[in-house]
């Protein structure tokens, strides 16, 4: 069995379509909207292809327009994808995103996985970074492999009778490198794996869009560094 883990599409089409085609499932772990030019051709990519899925903090914001609560530093860049976002998605597509669990569950090989957004106790919101102290004070249900996103930036991790995975970003990754990042669940194993892709094209997409100069600047140093941009 071959499972393909990813988070974090936020609606990059060139991502997407860089990742690799053969597996025997998909699992996605929320955010398949906002921040890129091609929202409803995320949601088509996992509708078609994901055996399960969970709703992330953006895709929340956009179903049920609420705050997404993301960092700070990206705020404006949130609310301005969300309305373009809205805009364009039809209303099978928000219904969709709200359908979404929160968390999933599953066992593969002997092996129980529980998926969700960020993490379980706090499945849309909380950012936990992999060194985190909490992991090891979780509940004991928490056990086999946890997979969780939010973070952008990829880790596997084992403690407290667990291992918890993060596939890191596809559409929008923030560990340095300009790739759409996933996981790969293959004999007993998970490895964190990365693809190039034709960021130029994303970003010139994203300038065509009614987004302030300033947002799509940011969007595509972000898309361009796999970084944050240094506060004003």
């Amino acid at each position: 069995m071959k499972i393909l883990i990813i988070s974090d599409l936020h609606a990059n089409l060139e991502a997407i379509e860089a990742l690799p085609r053969e597996f025997d499932q998909l699992w996605v772990l929320g955010d398949l909207v906002n921040y890129g030019p091609d929202p409803s051709a995320a949601i088509r990519y996992v509708r078609q292809h994901a055996a399960m899925v969970v709703r992330g903090n953006h895709d929340q914001a956009v179903a049920f327009g609420e705050d997404s609560r993301c960092s700070a530093r990206f705020r404006r860049m949130a609310e301005e994808t969300c309305q373009y976002t809205r805009s364009v998605l039809e209303e099978d597509e928000r219904r969709y995103l709200r359908a979404l669990p929160l968390k999933a569950g599953c066992d593969v090989g002997g092996v129980h996985f529980l998926l969700c957004h960020a993490v379980p106790s706090n499945p849309l919101y909380e950012y936990r970074s992999a060194d985190s102290d909490l992991w090891s004070g979780d509940p004991a249900e928490w056990s086999g492999v946890v997979l969780t996103g939010h973070t952008h930036i990829p880790f596997q991790r084992s403690c407290a009778g667990k291992i918890v995975v993060n596939p890191g970003s596809v559409g929008q990754p923030k560990n340095g490198r300009a790739e759409a990042c996933y996981a790969v669940w293959q004999d007993g194993r998970i490895t964190l794996g990365s693809v190039a892709y034709d960021v130029e094209k994303t970003v010139e997409r994203l300038r065509r869009l009614s987004l302030s100069a300033a947002v799509c600047d940011e969007l595509a140093f972000v898309l361009r560094n796999g970084s944050v941009p240094s506060a004003d």
